[in-house]
């Protein structure tokens, strides 16, 4: 099967290796072109769940459980492949309260990561995890989570509105009032904010497990991980020889059990700087490159609006997670992107206006890490 999408965008950073990169289309006419040799969806992990009693087709089932079964905690999957693709894909794992649809178009209508990385040769996947998105819900017949009258997960679900995300994902220093420099795309505020789903009781254990089982699938493979999802990317690159590296958007850390660093203050309270595993997985995490990215706008000093601290809090703990893997042998840093001379990105950098010079930092990091080979 072929599909033309596109190349020619210019690259914006580092243009004389990046260039390179981009396998030369560099010099090539403007064409909204690239040429996709496969595509495709499918789901991994899961569990099949049965109600009890027998299903009776001569009654009107519809409406309840009795004798059925059901799949729950699957992860669905899609994914696009280059013609003359690098060796290792990339998987993009979204973050809370969103779905893959994150890493596709940016919400004002550009190319977002699933585009721009096949565009420089990269197998894409993109996952909806478990109990979000197109991966399902875990609910039946009747209330929310309830199988037969047995709960498979708690009747409880969690949503960010409009307020929240404005500090917690850095659109502003408060609601509705907007940074002087900000590369989110306001003007598309409407269309982020319905792109929103529920959070329903997520479960490292399910879908760290489900990545790995992705992995098991595909192969070698390179995680991208987005905020909530950083600690399911921990796990699965601690549980999975065919991880190669992580790049991880500002994610929370984990750490040797015993070893977890004590709790970072908040302007009121505080917050745990990290989740224990064991001393085993955290060896294995630190035989990869890693590389974790936080963008502008983040406090520096405690402010009292908490759900905006916690950010700062995670900031601070970054160095202490690097530090960690690297007495270990680690290949582990931190990019602030305005060190990289990119200002006013958010929490969603890779749909920000500058999300291309975010991408190229991306592909320079895989390009020193030699990740990037066909």
């Amino acid at each position: 099967m072929t599909l033309r999408l596109c190349a020619g965008r210019a690259i914006v950073a580092a243009a004389t290796v990046l260039s390179a990169l981009m396998a030369g289309c560099a010099n090539a006419p403007y064409d909204k072109s690239i040429t996709i040799a496969e595509q495709g969806s499918f789901f991994v992990g899961g569990r099949k769940v049965q109600a009890p009693g027998n299903y009776d087709p001569t009654k009107s089932a519809a409406g309840t459980d009795e004798g059925q079964a059901f799949w729950v905690d699957q992860m669905y999957v899609q994914y696009q492949i280059p013609v003359n693709a690098r060796k290792y894909p990339l998987i993009l794992v979204h973050g809370g309260s969103g779905t893959g649809r994150v890493w596709e178009t940016t919400p004002d209508g550009r190319e977002g990561y699933q585009t721009l990385m096949l565009r420089r040769g990269y197998p894409v996947y993109i996952v909806d995890f478990p109990r979000r998105g197109r991966a399902g819900y875990p609910s039946f017949n009747g209330p929310f989570g309830m199988l037969a009258g047995t709960p498979v997960v708690p009747n409880l679900t969690g949503q960010a509105g409009a307020q929240y995300a404005w500090s917690r994902w850095r659109l502003g220093p408060k609601y509705p009032e907007v940074f002087p420099v900000q590369q989110f795309p306001m003007k598309a505020l409407d269309q982020f904010l319905q792109h929103l789903v529920p959070t329903v009781s997520d479960n490292a254990e399910v879908i760290s497990g489900a990545l790995v089982s992705l992995l098991d699938k595909i192969g070698p493979a390179i995680l991208v991980t987005h905020s909530q999802s950083g600690l399911f990317g921990w796990l699965a690159g601690a549980r999975s020889q065919n991880v190669k590296g992580i790049v991880a958007y500002e994610p929370g850390f984990v750490f040797p059990q015993g070893q977890v660093p004590g709790a970072i203050p908040l302007f009121k309270g505080n917050q745990p700087s990290g989740t224990a595993v064991t001393a085993a997985e955290f060896t294995k995490l630190a035989r990869l490159p890693i590389q974790v990215v936080y963008g502008d706008n983040i406090p520096k000093q405690p402010i009292p609006d908490l759900v905006a601290d916690g950010r700062r809090a995670q900031v601070v703990t970054s160095p202490m997670f690097v530090d960690a893997l690297n007495k270990q042998g680690g290949r582990a840093s931190v990019l602030h992107l305005p060190d990289a001379g990119l200002f006013g990105n958010s929490h969603f950098m890779f749909s920000d206006l500058n999300n291309v010079a975010v991408a190229d930092q991306l592909s320079l990091f895989l390009h020193a890490q030699q990740l990037d080979v066909r």
